[in-house]
């Protein structure tokens, strides 16, 4: 079983944008040191919610950083940014690396950064698949052109040239189709449940011939008990999520869906490796068996700033061990998963 970590990158009441950036790297460095697998940095534009603008960029100061862990994006909002610009960001981190960059796209949302860095809405909703194909083509280690809809120009080489295939976040059934149809791996969020992940990952496995590398995310959240845990969550996660989510703003006027806060982390505590070390353990080797994974990230934040290293330090110490031992197989699914809300 591989574990990550997930980070939003959350401002928290009370911090400033740079405060919260600088934590992140703080436990990133952390994760690293209790012996997660790999960390994902999430991208979020013009919102509180998570004031990480460019996964790259924060991706690329992780990297060097750390020495072991791999670090990918979760995710790039490719709506966002052009296709051939995404690639060679990803080619350099591959190879400063020692190829341990991992680049997740997603759809993303018809939300204020399509109007502001000029992709327009029509990227979000009829240029995802062109813009997938191109940045696959050129993260192909051959030259690439283009000749679409949304992006012409002159066949060039790739430099650096890099062999790599994006995890694209799947938060959709048009998207999940596009992902497996390419053969690229999902990133699942963490708003579903085990039977729909399993269900998701049956979906692809029949439209891909069996594909898998995918990765969920989940909250990670560990306590004395598993009272104390579900309580500290649900005490801190609506003060950072209730006005960072109202960043979301749509592009083109249409409604916002709603949301409610409380409600969707009372899912999260009852669904999610969210207690003591032991029924985090349970959780994580219930997933693994009821849907395939072999991959899961932790979204360790949700208590706050001033509980997160010490969450990432009890996980590393107290869950990953155990949690890691072999389980017996599960139903023959290839790992999988959909992301989080506004990644598409």
């Amino acid at each position: 079983m591989r574990i990550g970590i997930f980070l939003i990158a959350a401002q928290f009441p009370g911090q400033d944008a740079g405060q919260a950036l600088a934590q992140a790297v703080e436990w990133i460095e952390a994760a690293e040191e209790a012996g997660f697998d790999d960390v994902w940095i999430a991208e979020h534009h013009f919102m509180s919610y998570g004031v990480c603008p460019s996964a790259t960029t924060l991706a690329a100061l992780a990297l060097g950083r750390t020495r072991r862990i791999g670090v990918g994006t979760a995710v790039s909002v490719l709506s966002a940014w052009h296709p051939v610009a995404l690639a060679e960001q990803a080619a350099m981190l591959h190879h400063l690396s020692g190829g341990r960059f991992t680049l997740g796209v997603g759809r993303g949302g018809p939300w204020l950064e399509l109007e502001v860095l000029g992709t327009g809405v029509e990227r979000y909703e009829r240029g995802f698949a062109e813009s997938l194909d191109l940045l696959c083509a050129a993260m192909s280690g051959e030259r690439v052109a283009a000749d679409g809809e949304f992006f012409r120009f002159r066949e060039v080489e790739m430099v650096p040239a890099v062999r790599m295939r994006p995890v694209v976040a799947c938060t959709s059934r048009a998207t999940l189709a596009l992902a497996a149809e390419r053969g690229l791996p999902m990133l699942l969020g963490m708003h579903v449940g085990d039977e729909e992940k399993a269900g998701l990952l049956r979906e692809h496995a029949a439209l891909s011939g069996g594909a898998g590398g995918h990765v969920a995310a989940a909250v990670g959240f560990v306590g004395d008990s598993t009272e104390q845990a579900v309580r500290e969550l649900k005490e801190a996660m609506p003060r950072w999520m209730e006005p960072g989510l109202a960043g979301y703003v749509p592009v083109d006027g249409r409604p916002r869906p709603p949301r409610d806060i409380p409600k969707y982390v009372d899912f999260l505590s009852q669904t999610h490796p969210v207690g003591d070390a032991d029924l985090c353990v349970e959780r994580i080797r219930r997933t693994a068996e009821v849907t395939g994974l072999r991959h899961l990230i932790l979204m360790v934040e949700g208590g706050g700033p001033g509980r997160t290293l010490d969450n990432i330090r009890r996980l590393g110490r107290e869950v990953l061990p155990r949690a890691r031992r072999p389980t017996p197989p599960g139903p023959a699914l290839p790992a999988s998963s959909p992301p989080a809300p506004a990644s598409g």
